[in-house]
């Protein structure tokens, strides 16, 4: 009787740390994980009883939301890739739906069974080769890799510079991490006779992972195609509405199990955008898919949604799963090189975006969405989103006027204000660039305590290229006392020939030395560019949103007085006029850097209020000071 209780005491211990001790025929223990969730217990094949020959199934979506099972024969092992203590898994796919898609994108993530038991995730494929051959990820891997621990979302990071010429420009260029995994050769010892032999020389990659762009058209797409497929994604214009702003669904031990598909959203509401893959193995509440890495992100935070397969298009390059997200049951919160990481119940912090839209026909339209706040992926989508706003309203070809203003909501901080204008033929990605230029330099700056609440923006397009160039500047006396007014006049002309002529006002400060001064009138990005104040490094969050907030605008001319003497620039904060003794000190033999000279001390600096045309350009003048 005792000895019966201690049995069940056992059992009952067991089954409440989720783990029963399994005895195989070969006398090996292997581990059972039973679910809190009553998701149906999985037994895992080691790596070490793979043998070729041996015969699996595999189960992925075709169409719906139900898997379908395909078979499988083991050709072998490749150790040593994807790296050091990692193998990868090569087979052959047999059965009527993968011998007309071949290996396909959104496939990543199948999970391969042999006597039951769970192999790893179809991962990889042979791009050139006539056969349906694939690259499986070891289970164990894929566990292993997220088995260490709890990491920090924003773990401390080095603060990063920013650049005010950039930021005043709006050229702002995409940057996404470098991938785990990449394309390469097949050169390994085997046997002779081993299937693997006709795979050597042959080229092994990730499976692309498809991203369907809901809203988004195939030209705007274009215009981010290449940095994206370079980063192993698939982009696919898609079809059909919007995914709608929803909260966390409840979740039940049908929820994300082995085979069925899984959606990662990186843009919800008005657009859509989301990545298709297939969940390889649910242990309670924790999700494993892909087998691969999506964006070799790290630690992330992104929603996890079921989808549905509306169809898988057979494609002589490259075979897609076209897939639709449903409701969103969790996040994705890691992303590594044995493939992704994601937690049932838990929402993600996402960024909402605002955006008003006024086009060049008079029409108003009102689009609300949000992002992933992600320091690589967020510049990213609302680039894209902004510029295809404007470019699916307005015409693709010509010239046109984008303004833009709005602002970048902080917690704990001041808003970032945004007031941009362009006239140029690129005009929709300048804006939209302007835009994407501080949200990166706040999430790359490299302070933990940056959070986005939301973004607003208010956007007028128009048809109409309206430019002019500063050609020169005159004064009308050069000769003035203290105190006095001396105007500028500037003569603009547009680019239809006009000229016109802006007048100035500059007043000489009561306190001004005798000499000469040095009067400047140029526009925001060519003063910012002439100015000794560049790059800097803030010290804290609050100096980088003054910073931020402080960016001359390029649409507008701004007038600099200064005068020819020693100075320096300590981070963003200018010194003129500095004693010789200071210079001094600056410059001795046991000092080096942390400021930048100034030929030119500022005395003040003056915004002039915004012009119908977009003015380009900038002249210098000296006058007299008796």
């Amino acid at each position: 009787m005792q000895l019966t209780k201690r049995k069940l005491t056992l059992l009952v211990l067991a089954i409440t740390c989720g783990y029963f001790g399994v005895v195989t025929a070969q006398g090996q223990q292997k581990t059972l994980r039973v679910s809190t969730n009553s998701a149906p217990a999985v037994a895992l094949f080691p790596l070490e009883e793979i043998r070729p020959g041996m015969k699996g199934i595999a189960r992925t979506v075709f169409l719906g939301t139900e898997p379908d099972e395909f078979d499988l024969e083991i050709l072998g092992v490749l150790p040593g890739y994807t790296g050091p203590r990692q193998s990868t898994i090569i087979a052959r796919l047999s059965g009527a739906n993968v011998s007309k898609t071949g290996v396909f994108a959104g496939m990543s993530g199948s999970p391969v069974f042999i006597d039951n038991r769970l192999v790893g995730a179809i991962a990889y494929s042979f791009p050139f080769s006539k056969e349906p051959i694939c690259g499986i990820t070891p289970i164990k891997e894929m566990i292993d890799i997220f088995a260490s621990g709890a990491e920090k979302r924003n773990p401390p990071k080095q603060v990063r510079a920013v650049s005010f010429s950039k930021l005043a420009s709006g050229e702002w260029t995409p940057v996404l991490p470098r991938q785990a995994v990449t394309p390469t050769s097949v050169v390994a010892t085997v046997a002779a006779g081993s299937p693997l032999i006709p795979l050597m020389g042959q080229q092994i990659q990730p499976i692309a992972t498809p991203v369907v762009f809901t809203g988004i058209s195939e030209q705007s797409l274009s215009f981010f195609s290449e940095a994206l497929t370079k980063n192993g994604l698939l982009p696919v214009s898609g079809v059909g509405g919007a995914a709608a702003v929803t909260p966390l669904a409840p979740f039940d031990a049908k929820t994300l199990t082995p085979g069925t598909s899984v959606s990662v959203q990186l843009v919800r509401g008005d657009y859509s955008i989301a990545a298709a893959g297939t969940v390889t193995f649910r242990d309670g509440q924790q999700i494993y898919a892909f087998g691969h890495p999506f964006l070799s992100l790290g630690a992330s935070d992104m929603p996890m949604a079921e989808s549905s397969v509306i169809t898988v298009i057979p494609n002589a390059y490259n075979s897609f799963k076209l897939a639709v997200p449903g409701q969103m049951v969790g996040s994705i919160s890691q992303d590594r090189s044995t493939g992704i990481f994601g937690e049932l119940g838990h929402a993600p912090k996402m960024i909402p975006v605002k955006l008003n839209l006024h086009t060049s026909r008079g029409r108003d339209e009102q689009f609300s969405y949000e992002v992933v706040d992600d320091e690589f992926l967020t510049p990213l989508l609302v680039t894209i989103t902004v510029f295809n706003t404007i470019n699916s309203r307005e015409r693709a070809i010509g010239e046109s006027t984008v303004s833009v203003r709005g602002s970048i909501s902080l917690d704990g901080q001041k808003s970032i204000d945004l007031e941009r204008r362009f006239s140029a033929m690129n005009s929709s990605m300048l804006a939209a660039g302007a835009v994407a230029g501080p949200i990166t330099d706040l999430l790359n700056s490299g302070f933990d305590d940056v959070s986005i609440k939301g973004i607003s923006l208010d956007i007028t397009s128009s048809e109409e290229k309206q430019t002019a160039t500063l050609e020169r500047i005159s004064l009308d006396r050069t000769e003035v006392t203290r105190g006095e007014t001396v105007e500028v006049q500037a003569y603009v002309r547009t680019d239809s020939g006009v000229q016109f002529v802006e007048r100035i006002p500059v007043q000489i400060p009561t306190d001004t030395a005798a000499g000469q001064l040095v009067i400047s009138v140029g526009d925001g990005a060519a003063m910012q560019e002439a100015s000794a104040a560049k790059n800097f490094v803030p010290r804290d969050l609050g100096q980088l949103v003054n910073a931020l907030n402080q960016v001359k605008k390029n649409d507008r001319l701004y007038v600099r007085l200064s005068r020819p003497s020693a100075g320096v620039v300590i981070g963003t904060s200018e010194l003129p006029n500095l004693p010789p003794s200071v210079v001094a000190t600056l410059n001795s033999e046991r000092t080096a850097g942390g400021y930048t000279s100034m030929p030119l001390s500022q005395i003040y600096e003056r915004e002039l209020p915004p012009a119908r045309f977009v003015i380009g350009g900038q002249q210098t003048i000296s006058v007299n000071v008796k």
